[in-house]
C-alpha cells in the first residue's frame, strides 16, 4: 500500500468521456494538485470495455491539460487481490451466498424505513442444507453480513452526511467483484485518500466508507460535485447529441473551447476566455464552487 496521498479518476472504459465526465476529471485533478496530492487514474473495467476506450479517454484528458501520476490501473488485473479480501471477510463470518433475483429483493418487503431496494436479509441465515438446495439452481452472490444500517460520511460540498447500510454485494453471482468492494480495495492499495466525483454517488459513500473502516482502513475524503445535465434536467449521456471532445471537434469546437466553458461553468474564467489547467488550479477554490448542476444545451457552443 502507498503511503503518500493521492485523489483519483476512475473512468469506467465503456465509450468516450463527455463533458460531464472531463468536468468530474478536471475537478478530481483540481481537488488533489492544490492539495499536494497525486493525482491517478484507474480503469474500472471489471463490468464492461470497449476496445481502444481507454486509450482514447486518456488522450482526451491530455488533451484538457491534464497529467497523472503512473501507472494507470485496470481493475481487470487485481482480480486476486479482491479475492483475497473476499476470503478474510469470509474467514471473519462476514459475508454470507445470496440467491435473490433483483426482483425477488425489489418485491420483498422492506424493513420500516429502509430505502426502495435495500436488501431485507431474505438469505441472511438460510440454514447449510436450505444453501446446498438453492446452490443447485442458481449461483449465489456473496453479500457482506452488515452490523449497522446506516453509517456517516463527512462530505467537502455536502457536509456530514448519513446514508444507508445494508448487506450489500461484494462478489456478484457470476464472479465479477462489485463496485463497492472493488472500489475500496483499490484505493486502500493505492493510498487514495481523497475521492471526487459526480453527486450522484454520494449515497454509496456510506457503504464504502463502512466496508473500509472493517478492513482497518481510513475512509477518503470524499466531494460530491454537482453533475452535468441536459437541457430535460436529465443526466448527461452520450445520446445527448455532440457531447464528446471527438464529436465537438467534428462540429467546429476546439478543445480549448470546451475548457474554457467547462472553466466557465465552475466560476474559473470567463465564457471564452483561454484558459490553461495550470491556471485553474491558481484560481480553485472548493468553497466558491457552484452548488447546483450544469445544465448543458446546444447553444452552449455557439
Amino acid at each position: 500500500m502507498s503511503t503518500q496521498r493521492a485523489g483519483r479518476y476512475a473512468p469506467s472504459p465503456s465509450g468516450d468521456l463527455h463533458v460531464g465526465n472531463l468536468r468530474t476529471a478536471l475537478l478530481a485533478w483540481l481537488f488533489a494538485r492544490t492539495t499536494g496530492r497525486r493525482f491517478l487514474i484507474r480503469m474500472e473495467d471489471l463490468d464492461r470495455a470497449v476496445e481502444g476506450a481507454d486509450s482514447r479517454q486518456l488522450s482526451d484528458l491530455a488533451a484538457l491539460g491534464l497529467d497523472w501520476d503512473p501507472p494507470v490501473v485496470h481493475q481487470t488485473d487485481r482480480l486476486e487481490a479482491y479475492r483475497a479480501v473476499l476470503d478474510d471477510l469470509r474467514d471473519a463470518g462476514r459475508t454470507f451466498e445470496c440467491f435473490c433475483t433483483r426482483r425477488e429483493i425489489l418485491d420483498a418487503p422492506s424493513a420500516p424505513h429502509a430505502p426502495q431496494g435495500a436488501y431485507p436479509g431474505t438469505c441472511r441465515d438460510l440454514t447449510a442444507a436450505e444453501r446446498d438446495e438453492r446452490r443447485a439452481t442458481r449461483p449465489p452472490a456473496i453479500r457482506l453480513r452488515a452490523d449497522v444500517r446506516e453509517y456517516g460520511v463527512d462530505d467537502l460540498l455536502h457536509g456530514p452526511y448519513m446514508g444507508a447500510v445494508d448487506d450489500f454485494v461484494l462478489l456478484r453471482n457470476d464472479g465479477t467483484p462489485a463496485y463497492n468492494l472493488a472500489v475500496v480495495v483499490d484505493d486502500a492499495a493505492q493510498g487514495v485518500d481523497q475521492v471526487v466525483r459526480g453527486d450522484d454517488l454520494l449515497s454509496s459513500a456510506p457503504r464504502q466508507a463502512y466496508l473500509a473502516a472493517l478492513l482497518g482502513k481510513a475512509p477518503p475524503t470524499y466531494a460530491h460535485v454537482p453533475m452535468v445535465l441536459n437541457a430535460n434536467g436529465i443526466r448527461l449521456s452520450k445520446r445527448d447529441g455532440a457531447v464528446t471532445l471527438a464529436d465537438l471537434a467534428a462540429a467546429g469546437v476546439a478543445t480549448s473551447t470546451v475548457l474554457s466553458r467547462i472553466a466557465h461553468s465552475l466560476g474559473l474564467g470567463g465564457r471564452d476566455e483561454p484558459v490553461r489547467a495550470e491556471q485553474l488550479a491558481n484560481r480553485f477554490d472548493p468553497a466558491a464552487l457552484p452548488a447546483e448542476p450544469w445544465f448543458l444545451t446546444a447553444d452552449e457552443w455557439t
